[in-house]
């Protein structure tokens, strides 16, 4: 590789993490949720509009848990701390459902804009939404595609609501998606799920 090929290509690494460390700031400090979103909303910031200095989902995962490391290291593992045990309290809720946790509380890079996700198993929807009305919490409606492998995606319903002050945000899926996680939007591959079995376990940790 000649001179001027390697400088352009350390060039664009090190805006690809430039890029990544603003995107993991937006995502911490102002709560955008949507990678995508930040990443371009990050570039613009420091006016670098080159797709190919874009840093992939993963860079920006890295970039948030060092940022986290840094900057809130006295209050992030508290917040976690309380987000898993308001989850525990949502699986009790839901047990028959099957309740699983994904997301930022469960992969340990919640804040205090993160939103407890579940993903809840049922042939019937309509049975979460009763569940919901018989103890008349106030929900919002909506839908969300999911990734169910490589070929094939599907839109999902979504129920949306707060307790103890903290949002939760439940995925409805087909009772027979509890076999096979849907594909994370960082690398593609199955989802990290969590039974309450497992949360308890991490609730445990010291």
């Amino acid at each position: 590789m000649d001179r001027h090929a390697s400088h352009a290509q350390e060039r664009t690494i090190e805006q690809r993490r430039r890029i990544a460390v603003e995107a993991a700031r937006l995502i911490s400090e102002e709560g955008l949720r949507d990678y995508r979103q930040a990443k371009r909303k990050a570039a613009a910031r420091l006016g670098l509009f080159d797709e190919a200095s874009l840093p992939g989902n993963r860079e920006i995962e890295e970039a948030l848990r060092e940022h986290q490391r840094l900057f809130h290291s006295g209050d992030q593992p508290l917040t976690l701390r309380r987000l898993r045990e308001v989850a525990r309290e949502a699986m009790r809720f839901f047990a028959r459902f099957e309740p699983r946790l994904v997301g930022p509380v469960l992969e340990g890079t919640a804040d205090e804009h993160s939103a407890v996700c579940l993903h809840l198993y049922s042939d019937h929807p309509l049975d979460v939404e009763s569940r919901l009305h018989e103890h008349g919490i106030p929900f919002e409606v909506q839908t969300r595609r999911l990734r169910l492998d490589r070929d094939n995606a599907e839109d999902f319903p979504v129920f949306l609501f707060a307790a103890d002050d903290s949002a939760i945000d439940v995925t409805v899926l087909p009772y027979d998606r509890l076999r096979q996680a849907p594909l994370d939007r960082i690398d593609e591959k199955p989802m990290q799920r969590a039974t309450r079995d497992a949360l308890e376990a991490l609730l445990e940790e010291r």
